[in-house]
């Protein structure tokens, strides 16, 4: 077809050579020249690796080389003076027409349909995905659109075969990051479950080593008697404090713990935080520090997030035992669409990016794919719980966040934590109420469905001189509440109670007495109070294990506080 082409123009030349020679020799050097030119083009084009194909401005082909023939099928001669859209699937045909005048509106050299999927058509009717580009030459009878057509197919089945793999890979990523979370869910119940009676159990030893030891100052107990029981008293109270340690540990890995999250400033928790850990990491560990400008502030509890850094910096110090270089540094993050999909715990926005680097052991694969675990430890027995990790792990997942690791065998390991931004919010003033009787003077209800509890709780409030009306669920309260003339001035109510819980009958009993104050108590409250683990607005709440002075304090700073 190119032949054809190529013969009908220089039959043109040859008519303008005739004139021209009649006049100088000059034309037939010109001719010549014109006349290899064209043959030179044409032998180039013939040797193109992709399909080459002619338009006119009416959509005419007017020329064709060999691959055309072999990647359309139709034979070269055959196609010249066809219209284009032969070569176009039918599904495409109607907008054809309207690209092609675009084009010779203004024919420059660029792609075809950038950023689309084309597709070519066969003689046989098959179909095949196309990369075509266009670009233009003048010739004698206008200006004429070159097509350079390249099948694709053999890329786009391997970037679909690449994009099964990725999504195949996802998926089970996905998979594994559910049974992550539904392992560290049953853990979190079983915990949960168990921390709620535990620490009943936690505040009676605690309270009562107190009555012990006060005893103890009694002048009619013998020295020897005296010292033997205030050395008991000290381990009971001692093992009482580690116990209540370790479930808020459970608790905090299991997302269950009531917390009271506020704006917080986390350059200003690492600094606070460094000071501590100056003396406890030991003079074989360099601290250094880089924190960010303009850091944005985030939505936690500044104790956990204390305990988040500390447990980080610890875990960073034992894997440097012959000593090295600890980093913290701060940054904002900022979370894209693309970002948050493959990690659904976050949602796109700014994020306070807080780093631990160690220059430590490192880790392997498989001591990466369990640091997060309860009681997974690669310490020696007795030297940890194997809760540090996965108490930071529930700790930020709990804030909103996400925790990662990356580590490599005797270079180091670097804790990389997400927090989502927040801005600084005011609480709304509450009304101003009447003064309140002083301490000893007020009428405290006490709701507690446990005996052990509920006595000793009532010995510290009777001791401190209240007025004390004892009920043992929510019923029984209403009901002493109903019959009792005089006013009630604090209620004093566990939260996980059967029958009724505290919540519950905080809001029937301020419906008839609006204007008490209230205390919950409780150190397994999350389920109740709301779904996220966060104290409602004006709610104030004291944890289990408490200690007699710990409850009074509490309980006099709500009577006393002016509102």
């Amino acid at each position: 077809m190119w032949n054809s082409g190529l013969k009908g123009r220089d039959r043109r030349s040859s008519r303008q050579g005739i004139a021209v020679e009649a006049g100088s020799s000059a034309g037939s050097r010109e001719l010549a020249a014109h006349t290899a030119q064209l043959e030179s083009q044409a032998a180039l084009l013939e040797l193109a690796p992709d399909a080459i194909v002619g338009i006119g401005a009416d959509g005419a082909i007017t020329m064709a080389n060999a691959q055309v023939q072999a990647l359309f099928g139709y034979e070269r001669e055959g196609l010249v003076g066809q219209s284009v859209e032969v070569l176009v699937p039918e599904r495409f045909r109607g907008g054809h027409a309207g690209h092609r005048e675009g084009y010779f509106a203004d024919p420059r050299t660029r792609p075809m349909g950038a950023g689309l999927e084309l597709y070519g058509r066969r003689r046989d009717g098959s179909e095949f995905p196309a990369e075509i580009s266009l670009s233009s030459i003048q010739t004698e009878d206008g200006t004429l659109a070159i097509a350079a057509v390249r099948d694709i197919s053999e890329r786009v089945v391997a970037a679909r075969e690449r994009e099964r793999l990725e999504a195949e890979a996802e998926r089970e990523r996905l998979r594994n990051q559910l049974h992550q979370a539904q392992r560290l869910e049953s853990l979190g119940q079983l915990a949960g479950g168990i921390a709620h009676d535990f620490n009943n159990l936690l505040a009676v030893i605690i309270n009562y080593a107190a009555f012990v030891a006060e005893d103890l100052k009694a002048e009619t107990i013998a020295p020897e008697r005296r010292r033997s029981m205030k050395d008991d008293v000290e381990q009971i109270s001692l093992a009482a404090e580690k116990a209540a340690h370790l479930t808020h540990q459970l608790l905090a890995f299991a997302r269950r713990e009531v917390v009271q999250p506020e704006v917080v400033d986390v350059n200003g928790v690492v600094r606070a935080v460094e000071r501590l850990l100056q003396r406890t990491l030991g003079e074989h560990v360099q601290l250094r520090s880089s924190l960010a400008e303009d850091l944005p502030p985030v939505l936690i509890d500044v104790g956990q997030l204390e305990q988040v850094i500390v447990n980080l910096a610890v875990n960073a110090r034992d894997a440097m035992p012959d000593g090295g270089e600890l980093r913290i540094d701060t940054a904002v993050f900022e979370v894209d669409e693309h970002y948050a999909v493959s990690r659904p715990e976050l949602k796109p926005g700014p994020h306070v990016r807080v780093r631990v680097s160690d220059s430590g052991v490192g880790m392997d694969e498989e001591t990466i794919g369990r640091a997060f675990d309860p009681f997974y430890t690669t310490k020696p027995p007795g030297q940890g719980t194997g809760l540090g990790l996965a108490t930071v792990y529930g700790i930020i997942q709990q804030a909103g966040g996400r925790a990662q690791i990356y580590s490599e065998i005797g270079v180091g390991t670097t804790f990389t934590i997400l927090l989502p931004a927040t801005v600084p919010g005011e609480r709304a003033d509450e009304p101003r109420q009447e003064a309140v009787p002083a301490r000893g003077e007020a009428t405290v209800l006490l709701v507690e469905d446990e005996q052990a509890l509920r006595e000793v709780t009532h010995r510290i409030l009777a001791g401190a001189g209240y007025e004390v009306i004892v009920a043992a669920n929510g019923p029984e309260a209403l009901r002493a509440v109903s019959e009792h003339d005089g006013r009630i001035d604090l209620v004093l109510s566990d939260v996980v109670m059967p029958q009724m819980p505290g919540p519950e009958l905080v809001r029937r009993l301020l419906s008839e007495r609006p204007g008490t104050r209230v205390l919950l108590m409780s150190g397994f409250a999350q389920p109740i109070l709301d779904s996220g683990g966060h104290l409602e607005e004006g709610t104030t709440l004291i944890e289990k294990p408490f200690s007699g002075p710990s409850l009074l304090a509490k309980i006099a700073e709500i009577l006393e506080r002016a509102e």
